[in-house]
């Protein structure tokens, strides 16, 4: 079964709430077995529109990048994000 990226690319308008988004955040990728390869290190954007904090984690499979989106845990730090930035979230599958 390949595995599945969870990409974001973010812009942060109000950090405190966003803050409370990736505490939530971070815990729900933890108890969904998430693995954090990317989060908000040097960027160089080569073409197109770029953000200034992108994330890449990494998850067992397509199904389990799902269920971590559609958890309550998930859901709940999700909810302090809306309003406090703009983002494009997107679920990969490897290859």
């Amino acid at each position: 079964m390949p595995k599945a990226y969870w990409i974001a690319h973010v812009t942060v308008t109000d950090p405190e709430p966003y803050a409370l988004y990736a505490a939530g955040a971070t815990e729900a990728f933890a108890k969904h077995g998430a693995r954090v390869l990317a989060r908000g290190g040097r960027l160089k954007a080569l073409e197109g529109e770029s953000r200034p904090r992108n994330v890449v984690i990494e998850f067992d499979s397509m199904d389990a990048a799902l269920a971590c989106y559609r958890s309550a845990e998930y859901q709940s730090a999700k909810a302090h994000r809306e309003g406090a930035g703009e983002a494009q979230i997107m679920i990969l599958e490897g290859v």
